[in-house]
């Protein structure tokens, strides 16, 4: 029977292959790595923004709670959480994006009031 690793093309073959995967897997750790800071990075800014928490219309019909990480939870007379989604503020402006696909947006008057879809929210 003959060795056929011996064979110089073999272990060509075997260290290219080899080292493909090890670039590969290298290129892949550090996408990894960008993307996860990235994401942190949006949190971290979200945990600290001054819009953050719960809004309540005056009535406390509609709740709108803000969270640190980009979603919001809202809930309306007696349904707790019925809209989800996730929302982007660019400095005093709000944009939402429910789990369904609808969509709004909203201005912050000051640090305490929100005007979205006709109604006025306030800071609870």
């Amino acid at each position: 029977m003959r060795n056929i690793s011996a064979r110089p093309v073999l272990h060509i073959f075997a260290a290219t292959t080899l080292a493909g995967t090890a670039i590969g897997s290298s290129a892949a750790d550090a996408l990894n790595d960008r993307q996860s800071a990235r994401q942190q990075t949006s949190e971290n800014m979200m945990q600290h923004h001054p819009y953050v928490g719960m809004w309540v219309t005056d009535d406390g019909r509609v709740r709108h709670e803000l969270l640190a990480n980009g979603r919001y939870d809202e809930a309306r007379g007696n349904r707790e959480s019925a809209y989800r989604g996730r929302y982007e503020v660019t400095g005093s402006h709000i944009e939402y994006w429910d789990d369904t696909g609808f969509t709004a947006d909203g201005d912050f008057v000051d640090g305490n009031t929100l005007h979205h879809g006709g109604m006025v929210f306030r800071r609870k």
